[in-house]
């Protein structure tokens, strides 16, 4: 809001300087962002009078002109083809800087010495004219500055409006403001509006047929008008606020929106049809060309003021291009109007349409300011622009907007407030803002806020305008007593943690992709139609359709980011994320939400070999990473196993396992199946590991005790065996580690053969058994017995033979 000190003084006297009001104003909530003298150039650019023209001796378009600038006489070289001798005439001195950037100085043109500079309109930016100087009256006072005969000596306010005060969108709105702090009354405009024509009512009718998005709708009508330019005085506070004048009945609407903070539209009475105004909805996809010229596709929720046949304007927003003001204009029907702010707000983001209307209108007006809007304008309608006001005024005001009354307990202000002030100034402060105040008791007050205030509605609104106009800096300091304490350790982020450092030192980057994916993306990882991951949760406004859809997996970004990798050069990767997956669960609204760990690995396995050969990656890799994951969940060997039941379809299952920890199926690790490597547009072989950890966190074990070192030696013996090819390694191996025997202390894979003499169906695997006693040293009788007891089981389970 850009606020007019000059303009301001017609409604308020404030008792200090622009400066100290500014600052008092950003005390109060009311931020001024900038204090401004925009015409302080033309302090140095004075009135002055052309005592002699002569020829430029040396240039045939350029002439020397002798101006008296109230305290000397200046030679100034000109080229203006208008220069006449008794002319009066702005001269910028030596010094001026005009808004161009132009300095003028004392120079010498073509041999002659120039001692300011005589200006045009355009040169001063005071209007459009530059074919020649301006030519000022001849009783403008000669040594004047021009910013004093123009009275645009003014200081310019920048204040910034919170939404919620859109009362302070006008002059008389700061004026309110201005005269709480000052302690002084607001001088309202006065408003006398002669009425000369014909009732009314004989003439235009108004009928509300959407009460809830218009609660009020009133009008004036005023005929015999002359279109033309506006004073000069009009002019200048329109555009010293940034608005550009157009014509008198045009730019009173204006004034009087920036005076009384009320929006208005003029309408040509006659291009009005049947003399009718019909608020209503649009209807979807209907068509409106609004003042700018542009066709516009409304909604079944805009709101549109109509005539007897069709809409004339866009409510609270745009008026239409076929009833607006022309020159021809004889009749103006002026509409001031109370509309839904949340009506226009919808309204105007949908169209993308944002006026200096609507930005008050979504902020709520005054629905009781609607009458005196309009008698403004009608009254300056009338001094401006000639003709006579209708009899009367139309006002569609079905069912008033109430006003709230509210209930101030003083004792408990104060508390929130942390003060002590007394009934009685807290009285005070809520009368000086327009605020009916009632006292019940000693220690209550009932308050009725004015209609120009609907975001006072609470008793906690109230105490924030005593706080705000007794002085934030009278609230006093306090230091809220805080002990000190830890949180408890969060044991599920503490294995989060635990988890991305191991993996950091295994060589993995992680990386934080979008909880975003497209349903592309999920189906390219060859998922069954009846998964569940394919029915993922929908955002009802996506940035794009690349992230439509809540990921179900932490694949589809992983490998993404691989491809980005990739496309780089960076043809070694190592990455992992440990986040969130969304999860739909059956009949609730909203998903699950699990924590997932996911990884992928591309490339060499040692990125910088030294010696050797550039070995690529291979399952072993993720699987080895896998394995220390579940090293550091406490989980032994004998407690989880990598089977071939349930295998992914996004894993190649000819290099691809599951993950099962005490009997539960955890995850999945492999290959890259080559239609998903092909569907990522991935040049090279990945592979990849999937976990759930909220499934792993719920299974890992506690942190191991202390166990002292053995004493005794262990006795080791290798059991090679001869099995078909199709059984997996794992099985006797589990087997061998499920056996009740407590000399066993652990067994291992040693060996794994396949060629002659073996036949084509069979292979060789050694397993190696460690036996070891706590209390003696075991003798090789103890443990043969153990071992060919172990051994004639793993034959018989398995149809083996030994080697």
């Amino acid at each position: 809001m850009i606020v007019s000190g000059a303009w301001l003084r017609d409604y308020v006297t404030p008792t200090m300087d622009m400066e100290q009001l500014a600052e008092r104003l950003t005390m109060v909530g009311l931020e001024v962002e900038a204090v401004e003298k925009p015409y302080a150039y033309l302090e140095t650019v004075v009135v002055g009078r052309i005592t002699a023209v002569e020829a430029h001796p040396k240039a045939d378009r350029l002439k020397i002109c002798r101006v008296q600038d109230g305290r000397e006489e200046r030679r100034v070289v000109c080229g203006a083809p208008n220069v006449a001798v008794g002319q009066h005439v702005p001269l910028a001195l030596p010094g001026t800087v005009l808004p161009s950037g132009m300095e003028i100085q004392e120079a010498t043109i073509r041999g002659e010495l120039s001692r300011g500079m005589l200006c045009s309109q355009k040169e001063l930016q005071l209007g459009d004219d530059a074919s020649g100087i301006w030519v000022l009256p001849e009783d403008t006072q000669v040594g004047l500055s021009l910013a004093e005969v123009l009275d645009l000596n003014d200081v310019r306010l920048d204040v910034s409006i919170t939404p919620n005060r859109g009362d302070c969108l006008s002059m008389v709105g700061i004026a309110r403001e201005v005269a709480a702090i000052c302690g002084t009354s607001v001088r309202y405009p006065i408003i006398d509006v002669k009425e000369t024509g014909p009732r009314i009512e004989t003439l235009a009718s108004v009928t509300l047929e959407d009460p809830m998005g218009c609660p009020r709708y009133a009008a004036r009508l005023i005929e015999g008008v002359t279109v033309g330019a506006s004073p000069s005085w009009m002019r200048r506070r329109l555009e010293f606020a940034g608005i550009r004048s157009i014509n008198n009945i045009v730019d009173v609407t204006n004034y009087v929106l920036l005076e009384l903070g009320q929006p208005l539209h003029a309408f040509d009475y006659d291009r009005l049809r049947e003399g009718r105004i019909v608020v209503r909805r649009a209807v979807a996809g209907e068509k409106f060309i609004t003042l700018d010229g542009v066709e516009r596709t409304l909604f079944d929720d805009t709101l549109l003021i109509c005539d007897g046949q069709g809409p004339v304007a866009i409510a609270g927003i745009m008026g239409g291009l076929e009833s607006g003001i022309t020159e021809s204009t004889t009749r103006v029907l002026i509409e001031s109007a109370y509309f839904q702010p949340e009506c226009i707000r919808r309204s105007s983001r949908k169209l993308g349409l944002r006026t200096e209307s609507s930005y008050r209108f979504e902020r709520g007006v005054d629905p009781e300011g609607v009458l005196r809007a309009a008698d403004r304008a009608a009254q300056l309608m009338l001094e401006l622009a000639g003709g006579s006001i209708a009899q009367g005024r139309l006002d569609a005001y079905p069912v008033p907007v109430p006003r709230p009354r509210i209930r101030l307990r003083v004792s408990k202000v104060n508390r929130f407030l942390g003060m002590n002030l007394s009934a009685q100034q807290m009285a005070d402060v809520l009368r000086s803002l327009e605020m009916d105040v009632t006292p019940v008791d000693a220690e209550t007050l009932q308050v009725l806020p004015p209609s120009f205030r609907p975001d006072v509605t609470r008793e906690v609104d109230l105490a924030e305008e005593v706080a705000r106009l007794t002085g934030y800096d009278k609230v006093p300091v306090t230091h809220a007593q805080v002990p000190l304490y830890s949180d408890p350790v969060d044991p599920h982020a503490q294995t989060r943690g635990e988890l991305k450092r191991l993996l950091e030192a295994a060589g993995y980057y992680e990386v934080l992709t979008f909880s975003f994916t497209s349903e592309k993306a999920l189906r390219s990882l060859r998922l069954a139609e009846d998964d569940a991951r394919l029915q993922p949760v929908r955002l009802l406004n996506p940035l794009s359709e690349e992230q439509a859809v809540m990921r179900t997996t932490l694949l589809p970004g992983l490998l993404q980011a691989t491809r980005l990798n990739l496309d780089r050069g960076n043809l070694d990767v190592r990455l992992f994320e440990l986040s969130k997956v969304f999860l739909p669960q059956q009949g609730e609204l909203l998903p699950r939400e699990d924590h997932h760990l996911a990884g992928i690995v591309v490339g060499r396995r040692d990125s910088q070999p030294i010696y050797g050969a550039e070995d690529a990656v291979d399952y072993t890799d993720v699987k080895g990473v896998v394995e220390e994951i579940l090293a550091a969940l406490h989980l032994e060997e004998s407690q989880y196993s990598f089977t071939r039941n349930a295998l992914p379809p996004y894993g190649d299952t000819r290099c691809c396992a599951t993950l099962e920890v005490k009997g539960r199926g955890v995850g999945s690790l492999g290959r890259i199946h080559p239609d998903v490597q092909e569907a990522f547009d991935l040049k090279r072989e990945a592979y990849y590991f999937e976990l759930d950890f909220e499934a792993l966190f719920a299974l890992k074990n506690p942190h191991p005790g202390f166990t002292a070192l053995p004493k005794f030696p262990s006795v080791v013996r290798d059991m090679a065996l001869i099995v078909d090819a199709s059984l997996p390694v794992a099985d006797p191996l589990a087997f061998i580690r499920s056996l009740p025997e407590p000399l066993m202390e652990s067994v291992s894979i040693f060996d794994l053969y396949r060629g002659k003499p073996l036949a084509e169906h069979q292979k060789g695997v050694g397993y190696r058994v460690v036996y070891r006693a706590a209390d003696r040293n075991l003798t090789d009788e103890e443990v043969n017995a153990v071992h060919e007891r172990i051994t004639a089981q793993v034959l018989d389970r398995f149809q083996a033979t030994l080697r």
